[in-house]
């Protein structure tokens, strides 16, 4: 029996195969950061360490995949002229929730991320996919399309934390590896994070052509 025979004759293993093509999509294809380019206020704002871009990163995709699940369960019975207020009210109350077990788990974590743990129900990331593919696509599609998109984001941001903190503090995740001395303020300023942000971009493009 071919390959392509076996997976017509497996569901299963035609909807496995689909749900990874899904998530390589949301990490290469459709990377939110490098890509699509959406979520930039924290993406700009909590990547002054490596350390606060995975925080961001993995709160964001928690947020992104209990969402996409439930819009998509949804979907039949949202009318149409209501459909965003829904999708705002279903990712507020996943915020919620991620914020008070922050809160009370991670005191060190909210205290880096502040503001910007609750702005999550804005982020363009969030309410992009609930309408360009939850809205449209079965849970378990949507589901894969979370965790995909959320990945693509979480290492988006990771790997410009990872950027600026060690070409601004020398370290990366704490661990110094360079000396003051070859610290570079700019890197952990705003400015700094518009340009690392740019020399990503330029290299995942050059990568990708």
């Amino acid at each position: 029996m071919s390959e392509s025979e076996n997976v017509t004759k497996h569901p299963s293993l035609r909807e496995g195969l689909g749900g990874l093509n899904i998530i390589r999509n949301g990490i290469v294809k459709e990377n939110p950061t490098f890509v699509l380019m959406l979520g930039m206020c924290p993406t700009l704002a909590t990547t002054t360490s490596a350390l606060n871009g995975l925080s961001m990163g993995l709160a964001t995709m928690a947020v992104l995949i209990c969402t996409n699940v439930v819009i998509s369960c949804l979907k039949s019975v949202t009318p149409d002229k209501v459909r965003i207020p829904v999708f705002i009210v279903v990712i507020a109350a996943f915020v919620t929730m991620l914020q008070l077990v922050i809160k009370a788990f991670l005191p060190d974590v909210d205290a880096a991320l502040g503001l910007f743990i609750p702005l999550i129900v804005v982020n363009c990331v969030i309410l992009g996919r609930a309408e360009a593919f939850a809205a449209k696509q079965s849970p378990v599609a949507s589901l894969f399309d979370g965790i995909g998109i959320g990945l693509g984001f979480t290492l988006g941001l990771t790997l410009l934390g990872i950027c600026r903190e060690l070409l601004g503090s020398g370290s990366i995740f704490g661990l110094t590896l360079l000396p003051e001395t070859y610290n570079i303020l700019l890197f952990v300023l705003p400015p700094g994070a518009f340009i690392t942000l740019g020399f990503l971009i330029a290299i995942v493009n050059k990568i990708r052509n």
